[in-house]
């Protein structure tokens, strides 16, 4: 339907370009205009609330509004609205809350580093990596390895890395540098009879197999989120990354652990890679680092990877990169006070303890004529849906269906994913799970009548 002349959404169709749409598709449709935001819920601009099933994108742990990050940021406004971390120069949020990451996280990784988003992140981590090998006298040391399905992000470098075609298509990407193996999606390709544990070694052997083709002295770092997000919340099977770091440690390969989405207690501990045994090299974090009520990512690093990157910064006199805002003391303000508020609340334990019945309302829908099979960890799952005559087109309608229902979530192909704020109660999840039966209750019964 065409939105109504001179309404916000007539008027945001005729000056901004959005992200993730057909834009030709936009100008005819419009999109939904959201205008506020409490606790799990938002509100559109004719007043409908919506339960926000994704967290935003994955990111807002705290929930929409909460007061004591607006005052976080009013504070660090009037006191030092901006100031940068160039030049030998720092202020007191960047080393506050790099303390404070420090403090959280796995005892090895002893070093961060600010940036404004995932893929600016993923995307210096590489220049990292490559300015490392140089460092170390390997200048062959270059290729970067991720899997299908993968996302880590849409700059240049990052979108290479990520395994998904829209990102890549017309975008001359990916990069000749990065390649990618297989996706451990268990449900979908496992083989006849195959357990999980038999999978997995499947899965390292096609790894060691692309490295060994690659030549391993080719081979810097692999890049690898603990649950696969944005390629529809792909849970590692059993024994998957205690197979993938042997095989990495084996040939010298980097390990960068892609938290973004997975960070600050989404998978029931503070970090997924504790979750599953991950020891990274790097670990890249955003999204619930500040709730994305300010654009703020970190990256966090061992000493054995950073000090060939500083000796060769000495070497040469000046480490050369750097952004504007990193480091932006409104940003790490507003995330100090974001940790602090997930510490405080127990954000980590809620997530732990109300898993099971999260994941148990996402199995019930595998009953569900629509439903096929449901993976998660933590607050963060999915259910497969039976596809349609086009791919993707059950996921769309039961997407729509769900808006009609109050319940904001993501379709990714034919699985819908949820990943809700980590404040959510055990009576909001039965009541998003409620609205979401329903919405599959409306789309199975035209799929019916349309047959």
């Amino acid at each position: 339907m065409t939105p109504p002349p001179n309404s916000l959404e007539a008027r945001d169709i005729a000056v901004q370009v959005h992200a993730a749409v057909d834009h030709r598709l936009y100008e005819e449709t419009g999109g939904l205009v959201i205008e506020e935001g409490e606790g799990i819920y938002v509100f559109d601009n004719t007043g409908k609330k919506y339960i926000e099933g994704l967290a935003g994108l994955w990111s807002v742990a705290v929930g929409f509004g909460e007061p004591r990050l607006v005052e976080a940021a009013t504070r660090q406004m009037s006191k030092l609205p901006y100031y940068h971390i160039f030049n030998y120069k720092t202020h007191g949020p960047s080393v506050e809350l790099a303390e404070k990451l420090i403090e959280i996280s796995p005892e090895h990784l002893t070093k961060v580093h600010f940036t404004s988003s995932g893929s600016e992140a993923n995307d210096l981590v590489v220049k990292m990596i490559w300015y490392r090998s140089n460092a170390l006298g390997k200048p062959a040391k270059k290729k970067i390895l991720s899997r299908l399905k993968a996302y880590h992000g849409v700059t240049i470098a990052s979108g290479s890395i990520t395994g998904i075609p829209a990102n890549h298509t017309s975008f001359d990407l990916p990069l000749e540098r990065m390649k990618h193996t297989l996706t451990p999606d268990y449900p979908r390709e496992k083989l006849e009879g195959e357990s999980e544990p038999e999978f997995s070694a499947r899965m390292a052997k096609a790894l060691e197999d692309l490295i060994l083709a690659e030549g391993p002295e080719t081979i810097a770092a692999m890049f690898a989120e603990p649950v696969m997000g944005a390629g529809g919340v792909i849970v590692p099977p059993e024994g998957y990354w205690a197979a993938i770091q042997a095989v990495l440690k084996k040939y010298d390969i980097l390990l960068v652990a892609d938290e973004v989405i997975c960070g600050f207690g989404r998978t029931g501990q503070m970090f997924a890679s504790q979750t599953y045994g991950i020891t990274p090299d790097v670990m890249v974090t955003s999204k619930q680092i500040s709730s994305s009520y300010m654009p703020l990512s970190a990256i966090l690093m061992s000493e054995e990877f950073f000090a060939p990157i500083a000796d060769e910064s000495h070497r040469l006199g000046i480490f050369g990169h750097g952004y504007t805002a990193s480091g932006h003391p409104v940003a790490t303000a507003v995330g100090l006070e974001n940790l602090k508020i997930i510490e405080e609340r127990d954000l980590v334990g809620n997530a732990a303890r109300l898993s099971p019945q999260f994941l148990g309302r996402l199995k019930a829908l595998e009953e569900h004529p629509l439903g096929l099979w449901s993976r998660g960890v933590g607050l963060i799952g999915a259910i497969e849906l039976a596809p349609g005559a086009t791919p993707g087109a059950t996921g769309r309608a039961v997407q729509a269906a769900m808006l009609e229902e109050g319940v904001i979530a993501r379709a990714i192909g034919d699985a819908l994913c949820f990943c809700p704020p980590l404040i959510i109660t055990a009576e909001q999840i039965d009541a998003m799970f409620d609205a979401v039966t329903r919405a599959l209750d409306t789309v199975a019964a035209t799929l019916s009548q349309e047959a």
